[in-house]
């Protein structure tokens, strides 16, 4: 695939401390990247640098070839970007705001404005003010101020942060239907890891302003050791036996029971040795690792993330 969006040992340090600590990566056309990391990890900050809204202490961004250290209208020329929330003009309507907002680029026609109107699913509002629009409609409208001007990247902030289940999915969609239809590079920041895993193609995952990790969403998810979870009771009892049969082995209690991180093959003995140990056992099934396992995993967090 062919990549246009490239950072290269990027780096930001503020007042004596390194927010960011050397990271590269790159981001091919037609496919969505997930940028995913803890609260403060630093995802906002290297959008920021990727949009041109604060400089690069060290290393290099380009897209489309051109450096935004050195050719920055010609880089961000070829992105379209919502970086916190849209911000629009409530007292005109959606067609109003869109009208404005293409006057800052040239050659936007009112048949390319219907075109993306329509993109976007926002045909029977288009007239209507903005402060009559649910939040989910401000965020397509705003999807649609990013794609007037057919740019190659599109950088989206949090773009389901606060939609109801409807309008994630909506957005969700409308973010595949670009980077499949449009050969678009889109590069989507989120704390949903659930959406994550539904929405993009590859994460990178970024900690204490580090790049932990890049990885297909499905291979990231496949690594993780398997694990079966057993319905046994007394469940005390059934993991003290696991660990002295298995010192080595990952395992603990579970809502119904135990879980262990064993082969298939090596089920049926630690079966048998729960049985001879007089162990109830109810039932027994393979746990799917979910990006949020790995994603806890690989930093080392307790509990849920947040923008940062």
């Amino acid at each position: 695939m062919e990549s246009i969006v490239e950072l290269k040992n990027v780096s930001k340090v503020m007042k004596g401390r390194t927010i960011i600590d050397d990271i590269s990566f790159k981001v091919n056309k037609g496919e969505v990247f997930g940028f995913l990391g803890p609260n403060g990890a630093g995802k906002t900050t290297t959008i920021r640098m990727i949009v041109g809204l604060i400089g690069i202490t060290s290393g290099d961004i380009t897209i489309g070839g051109y450096s935004i250290k050195t050719d920055f209208e010609a880089a961000v020329g070829h992105v379209g970007a919502i970086v916190e929330n849209p911000e629009m003009y409530k007292f005109l309507t959606g067609y109003q705001n869109l009208i404005h907002y293409a006057r800052m680029s040239r050659g936007i026609t009112k048949e390319k404005i219907a075109e993306t109107v329509k993109l976007v699913g926002l045909e029977d509002r288009i007239n209507d003010r903005v402060k009559t629009y649910s939040l989910g409609m401000r965020q397509r409208l705003g999807l649609a101020q990013c794609l007037l001007h057919d740019p190659e990247v599109l950088i989206l902030d949090e773009p389901t942060n606060g939609l109801d289940p409807a309008g994630i999915r909506e957005i969700r969609d409308y973010i595949r239907l670009l980077a499949r239809e449009k050969n678009m590079a889109v590069i989507v920041s989120s704390h949903l890891l659930t959406e994550m895993e539904m929405m993009c193609d590859r994460i990178g995952i970024i900690q204490n302003g580090k790049l932990m990790d890049v990885q297909q969403v499905k291979e990231f998810i496949n690594t993780a050791e398997v694990m079966f979870e057993l319905e046994v009771t007394p469940s005390e009892t059934a993991l003290s036996i696991v660990k002295s049969t298995y010192p080595n082995v990952q395992a603990g209690l579970s809502r119904n029971g135990i879980t262990v991180g064993l082969s298939k093959q090596e089920i049926p003995r630690l079966v048998k040795q729960l049985a001879k140990e007089e162990i109830q056992i109810y039932g027994i099934k393979e746990t799917v690792k979910t990006l949020e396992d790995r994603f806890l995993e690989v930093t080392g967090e307790k509990g849920g993330t947040q923008r940062g």
